[in-house]
């Protein structure tokens, strides 16, 4: 039976060993007619404990075995709403008071396990990664959302990607087209990307041209950071600069070295940016003795509002955290949604996005070390990390910030 042998696997019991003899497979409907065999207890597995557990272990108790024999019972097994709670079939009521589980109110599957087996101690590999079951918000586009995900998803978390902004092409595709032509004819000495978008709109423009990552030759590339890296490194393309410390517009210009009229032929630089791009970039760049051509590569529109049911969530405490990784998505969340709830944690990606969340008078929680997305969510989960261990030193149940709601009561969905 393949659930009998994955939930514990996934609550981190053994059911085989060399202390533990045989193992039983017995339905709870079946339990009243186990008993216990003193020459090998060994470890009894038992599926379908969800129906009153605190009676499957009276009625085990009753066919013989001790009221401190170790008890387990792990609900929705293998799934980011699992839950394990330990104890010992005599304790067994108490135990889960403890944990703060109420029997009554619990529901989905569970797995009960009897024995040695069920005294797990450092095995629970998956109900201790730091956010687990966290239902963590990402309102980002549905591209630049993937890779967040996926890390989330290793730390044990439930995304939901809420994109509120979309990029659409610029309203006159001219100026793209000329810096393309200028790309080619060798104008320019540098081109700056600042996002990733930057990156695709410009790719998608050479591509429709049948271009490739050819055009840039001869050509210095400068990228913002990380994830604007990543992207041109897929189109064939190593950027020649990125900023050592922060991962910004100003980051990059801080970075931007001087116009050497001896060791440049050009002095010409391409920004291919969005349409709402501050001009600090091209002032910097300007003091520094270079041309910069700031030109309008995407357009970005303030997204469709996301369904009732997900606007409710974020402002009724639905949600454990949310990440903002730009002033933006903060605008255009609190825009398009609502203000999170005071419960839900609010991580940002930098000083910038943390002021501006405090505009909107969101407190923040967690500020990424760096302005990544990747260390964003790293930070985030060292913080949930820093919650769990400071619950299990205080000896109180575990709780994700979303059950921390005024009049929330902590149960099993």
């Amino acid at each position: 039976m393949p659930t009998a042998t994955a939930v514990p696997a996934y609550a981190g019991i053994a059911l085989t060993s060399d202390r533990v003899g045989s193992v039983r497979i017995v339905h709870a409907s079946e339990v009243s007619r186990v008993s216990r065999d003193p020459q090998a207890p060994g470890t009894l597995v038992v599926p379908g404990a969800e129906t009153a557990p605190v009676d499957l272990a009276k009625m085990l108790i009753a066919a013989g075995w001790p009221d401190t024999t170790p008890f387990a019972i792990t609900w929705n097994g293998t799934t980011t709403d699992q839950q394990t709670v330990t104890g010992a079939l005599g304790t067994a009521a108490a135990d889960l008071k403890t944990a703060g589980v109420s029997p009554l109110a619990a529901t989905g599957p569970a797995v009960a396990v009897v024995g040695d087996s069920a005294a797990r101690k450092d095995l629970a590999w998956f109900e201790s990664k730091p956010l687990f079951g966290w239902r963590v918000l990402v309102p980002r586009t549905k591209e630049q959302a993937a890779a967040v995900s996926e890390r989330l998803q290793c730390y044990g978390a439930v995304p939901a990607e809420v994109p509120t902004i979309a990029v659409e092409p610029p309203r006159t595709p001219q100026q793209m087209e000329r810096a393309v032509k200028g790309l080619v004819t060798g104008r320019y000495q540098w081109v700056g990307f600042t996002s990733v978008n930057a990156v695709r709109a410009v790719r998608e423009k050479l591509e429709e041209y049948g271009l490739d990552a050819r055009a840039f030759a001869g050509v210095k590339v400068a990228a913002v950071g990380e994830q604007t890296s990543a992207a041109l490194r897929a189109f064939g393309i190593n950027p020649d600069l990125t900023p050592d410390g922060e991962q910004s517009a100003e980051g990059l210009a801080s970075a931007w070295p001087p116009y050497d009229d001896v060791l440049d032929p050009i002095n010409r630089v391409l920004l291919p940016r969005a349409d709402i791009a501050t001009e600090q970039l091209v002032a910097r760049l300007t003091e520094l003795g270079w041309e910069a051509e700031d030109v309008t590569a995407y357009r970005t529109v303030r997204a469709a509002p996301p369904p009732a049911p997900v606007r409710e969530a974020i402002k009724g405490g639905g949600f454990d955290a949310v990440l903002f990784t730009s002033s933006s998505t903060v605008r255009n969340l609190i825009g398009i949604a609502g203000k999170p709830h005071a419960v839900t944690v609010i991580a940002v990606i930098g000083p910038q996005t943390a002021k501006t969340a405090a505009e909107y008078g969101l407190r923040v929680d967690v500020t990424a070390p760096r302005a990544s997305a990747t260390a964003l969510v790293d930070a985030l989960a060292e913080y949930g990390a820093g919650l769990r261990d400071a619950a299990l030193a205080a000896g109180e149940p575990l709780r994700k910030p979303s059950e921390r709601r005024r009049g929330g009561r902590r149960r099993l969905r």
